[in-house]
């Protein structure tokens, strides 16, 4: 693989990183391995009341129950079915306007939402039994701490291994909006410039636009809204 994507699948940010990965993967032929790192057991000592804004522990509940079905379908037809899952519910959560089809964070991870994605992207809709079979956080609880033991702890969603296994990791790149086809390719070679020194430790700031995704109510041709992500999330408190 030229590529291994860590991802929570109720993350906008890895999922723009993620639309811009599969632009330069389809020009460049490049192999991405979808893995999996979950929000929920990354933030399992945070108090969310305390700490995070309304729904947060909803929503990032939603998405491990998410990636059980995405380890069950790993398991049960190989690494390669992880993808087209991934973009089926990437473009159902964020693509989707929410003055057209509301979601709370706690419907992200519904049956009734997962099961029309199976079906579109041709497995059995037996897999969304998946979403509540806590037998397999074990497996997605291992494959975050693989993730951060590539960066550290102190990092949020997506995570990238360029040139696995001995090539270098970090989190993101985090960006709002997705490049044009033309700029895709020239946006990703200032990224692996990066990651081919060794000595590269981080380049950050906390300040984000929303991202330019129908769910969040910013079009392609307007500019998001900056907020300040404490620590790679909209917390409260550090």
């Amino acid at each position: 693989m030229d590529l291994h994507f860590y991802f929570d699948p109720v993350c906008p940010f890895a999922w723009m990183t993620s639309k811009w990965v599969r632009l330069v993967a389809a020009q460049r032929d490049y192999q991405v391995d979808w893995r999996f790192i979950s929000l929920r057991i990354l933030n399992a000592h945070i108090d969310y009341d305390a700490h995070f804004p309304p729904e947060y522990e909803a929503g990032h509940t939603a998405g491990l129950r998410l990636l059980r079905v995405a380890a069950r379908t790993r398991a049960e037809h190989g690494r390669e079915a992880v993808g087209p899952l991934y973009e089926a519910i990437g473009t159902r959560l964020f693509d989707t306007s929410r003055e057209i089809d509301p979601l709370s964070g706690a419907d992200q991870g519904a049956r009734r939402v997962l099961e029309p994605l199976l079906r579109d992207v041709g497995l059995s809709v037996e897999l969304a039994d998946a979403l509540d079979d806590t037998s397999l956080d074990d497996e997605i609880r291992a494959e975050t701490e693989e993730a951060l033991a590539l960066t550290g702890r102190d990092v949020g969603t997506p995570i990238l291994h360029f040139q696995p296994p001995g090539g270098t990791a970090f989190f993101g790149p985090v960006i709002s909006r997705l490049p044009s086809p033309d700029d895709a390719g020239k946006l990703w070679d200032h990224v692996i410039g990066l990651a081919e020194f060794g000595g590269f430790a981080e380049l950050k700031r906390s300040l984000r636009e929303r991202p330019q995704l129908a769910s969040f109510g910013v079009d392609t041709e307007a500019v998001g809204k900056q907020e300040d992500w404490h620590a790679g999330s909209r917390r409260l408190k550090k």
